[in-house]
C-alpha cells in the first residue's frame, strides 16, 4: 500500500466514523420522539437495528486492522487509528443507551399518553449536540473544542439532578407514579451516560492531536 493510498483509506474510515455517527444519532433522537409519543412499533424498531450499528463498528474495527498490518503507519498514523477504534467503541456503546431508552419506552406501553418528560428532552438535545461536535472535533483535530465539549457534560449532570429531583417529589407526592418515575430515571442515566461517552470521543481527539492521554472529566455518577 503506497502512502497515498494509505492516506486515502484514512480519510475513507473518518467517514465511516462519521455514517456509524449519524446512525448512532438517530437511534437516540428516534427513541426520544418514541418515548415521547408512545410510540411502540419505533421503539422496537430501534433494538431491532441496534444490530446494524454493531455491524458497522466491527466493519470499521476490520478495516482499521487491515490498514496497521499491511502498512507501518507513523506515530501520528498509529494514534489516529487508535484512536477511530476506541470511538466507534463508545458509539457503539452510545447507540446501546439509546436502545435502552427504546426498551424502557416498551415497558411504559400502559402509561397515559401525553407523556410528560421534564428536563428529559434537554438533556437529550444537550447529549446529542455532544455527539456531533464531538465528531466534528475528531475530523478537524481540534483540541480546543474537545475541551470545551467535554466542559458541556457538566451541564447534562446538572439536568440529571433535576430530574431526580423533580421525579423523587413526584414520587412522595402521589406513591402510584412510582413506576413511571422509575423508568423516567433510567431514561435520564442513559442519556448521562451518553454524554460521558461524548467526553470520551474527545479524550481521543486530544490523544489523537497531542499524544497525551488524559481524563477531563470524571462524571460523578
Amino acid at each position: 500500500m503506497t502512502r497515498e493510498l494509505f492516506h486515502r483509506e484514512l480519510t475513507r474510515l473518518q467517514d465511516e466514523v462519521l455514517v456509524m455517527g449519524s446512525m448512532v444519532e438517530k437511534a437516540i433522537l428516534d427513541s426520544l420522539q418514541a418515548l415521547r409519543d408512545g410510540d411502540a412499533g419505533s421503539s422496537q424498531r430501534i433494538v431491532d437495528e441496534d444490530s446494524r450499528i454493531n455491524a458497522k463498528r466491527f466493519e470499521i474495527e476490520d478495516q482499521c486492522i487491515f490498514v496497521v498490518a499491511s502498512q507501518q503507519p507513523m506515530a501520528s498514523d498509529l494514534r489516529m487509528l487508535a484512536s477511530i477504534l476506541y470511538i466507534i467503541t463508545d458509539l457503539e456503546r452510545i447507540a446501546d443507551h439509546a436502545e435502552g431508552i427504546a426498551r424502557i419506552n416498551l415497558m411504559m406501553s400502559d402509561e397515559p399518553l401525553p407523556r410528560r418528560l421534564g428536563y428529559i428532552p434537554a438533556m437529550a438535545d444537550r447529549a446529542v449536540a455532544m455527539l456531533r461536535d464531538s465528531l466534528k472535533a475528531f475530523i478537524e483535530r481540534d483540541v480546543e473544542s474537545a475541551r470545551q465539549i467535554c466542559n458541556a457534560d457538566v451541564e447534562v449532570d446538572r439536568l440529571q439532578d433535576a430530574v431526580y429531583e423533580e421525579s423523587f417529589k413526584a414520587m412522595l407526592a402521589d406513591p402510584s407514579t412510582i413506576q413511571r418515575n422509575t423508568y423516567l430515571l433510567w431514561t435520564a442515566h442513559n442519556l448521562e451516560r451518553i454524554a460521558d461517552r461524548c467526553t470520551n470521543i474527545c479524550e481521543r481527539v486530544i490523544y489523537q492531536v497531542t499524544g497525551r492521554m488524559q481524563e477531563i472529566n470524571v462524571s460523578k455518577y
